[in-house]
């Protein structure tokens, strides 16, 4: 089974520009079209949150519009940038989201579960579970044991050494999550995003990891005094793949590269060995 997750989308009004830089709305068509050219193709996508850059239906329209190209199941979560009575009215006819509260969910994709988790506080860059939140987690992980388990949130709960990010990261219900799935070996991945960067680290019993953002990324700097900026690598969005041994992820860029190009050479190829 294959699952696709991509990030922080930072859709705009059509025409307008991320940080009056980052041209987010085509960087997401060209993320759809690596999307279908994957082959064998993705069971689901999970967009791991900031689907749009300020919470407006308008951007909502032009996400869910996009996203609305990839054949498979798409499953979003909100972060720090959406809003959520407008991402609910995106979404809602897909079937998946509550009708009211917070935006957690449970989908079951074959043998998989996918529990997600809604961290967004109004207002806040950084992120918060509710005790409601956690109790649904709870609940999810505790109703189906043996299933192998995907968690989904926007904020990540651990620190990742870029000082601006870890400020405004997972700021309240971290060591609840922590204590659940500690309890609960079935989850397989805790699957973020927010920093605009692939990371990965042990967490809880198992591992956490943000991916990278399909527009622009989180600067790269360590220094506790780093600035706050972002840069123009590639976009790049993580494969996520279920085997009976467990989850093998990869990294996969948007754009096309040169290639492939066969490693056994031909027979009068010079010097060939």
């Amino acid at each position: 089974m294959l699952i696709a997750q991509i990030s922080d989308l930072h859709v705009r009004p059509a025409g307008q520009l991320a940080y009056g830089v980052s041209e987010t709305n085509p960087f997401l068509e060209r993320a759809v079209h690596a999307l279908l050219r994957l082959d064998p193709a993705p069971d689901c996508v999970l967009v791991t949150g900031d689907i749009t850059d300020c919470g407006l239906a308008e951007e909502y329209a032009i996400a869910a519009a996009l996203l609305a190209r990839l054949p498979c199941p798409v499953y979003c979560i909100p972060g720090n940038h959406d809003r959520r009575e407008p991402f609910r009215a995106a979404f809602a006819p897909a079937g998946y989201l509550p009708a009211a509260g917070a935006l957690n969910y449970v989908v079951d994709r074959g043998r998989v579960r996918i529990v997600a988790l809604d961290s967004l506080v109004p207002g806040e860059s950084g992120g918060a579970l509710s005790p409601a939140t956690l109790a649904f987690l709870r609940a999810a992980l505790d109703d189906a044991p043996d299933r192998p388990t995907l968690v989904m949130l926007h904020h990540p709960p651990f620190e990742t050494g870029i000082a601006h990010m870890d400020r405004v990261t997972l700021t309240a219900g971290r060591d609840g999550l922590e204590a659940i799935v500690s309890a609960h070996p079935q989850v397989e991945r805790v699957l973020c995003g927010h920093v605009h960067r692939s990371i990965q680290t042990r967490f809880a019993g198992t591992i956490a990891q943000s991916a990278p953002s399909v527009a622009h990324q989180v600067a790269f700097d360590l220094r506790a005094d780093g600035a706050s900026c972002f840069v123009l690598e590639p976009p790049a969005f993580l494969v996520h793949r279920l085997g009976e041994a467990g989850v093998v992820t990869h990294e996969v860029e948007v754009d096309r590269a040169p290639g492939p190009f066969p490693f056994v050479l031909p027979a009068d190829y010079p010097g060939r060995r």
